[in-house]
């Protein structure tokens, strides 16, 4: 399956989801790499007028999860996120914010993203690290 058909396939499967509500879409998909991005307007502000961390956070573990999903490549396992933690360093009004997730660990069991938001302008916006555990499908 090319790229482009991978990525039509995740962004339709989002539908009626939160990656939906957030207007997430995955955008690239790299050999250690998968990107998002997600428009920031008044729909994910905090009452400041600027992005909120939560949904920054969502954004995170959005990319890093799908990203543990497509590199395991194994249908009989589930991915569920453990752990998060994102460092906010600039904030945000307008425009979008991409999301890339780099694989730091990918074992079997467990597996660590680092994932950089920045803004159209490649200026850092938050840090985040996900940790994933694949499990057996139940």
């Amino acid at each position: 399956m090319y790229q482009s058909e991978i990525l039509e396939e995740i962004n339709r499967m989002s539908s009626n989801t939160l990656m939906e509500t957030l207007k997430i879409t995955f955008t690239e998909i790299g050999d250690n790499y998968v990107v998002c991005k997600m428009p920031v307007t008044s729909d994910v502000h905090q009452p400041a007028g600027i992005l909120h961390g939560g949904a920054t956070a969502a954004l995170v573990e959005t990319v890093g999860s799908f990203a543990s999903r497509y590199f395991i490549k194994d249908k009989d396992l589930s991915i569920r996120g453990i752990e998060i933690s994102t460092n906010h360093v600039r904030s945000v009004s307008e425009g979008f914010v991409y999301a890339k997730a780099t694989n730091v660990h990918l074992g079997r069991t467990m597996q660590i993203w680092e994932v950089r938001v920045t803004d159209e302008d490649e200026n850092l916006i938050s840090l985040g690290k996900l940790t994933t555990l694949a499990i057996n499908k139940k």
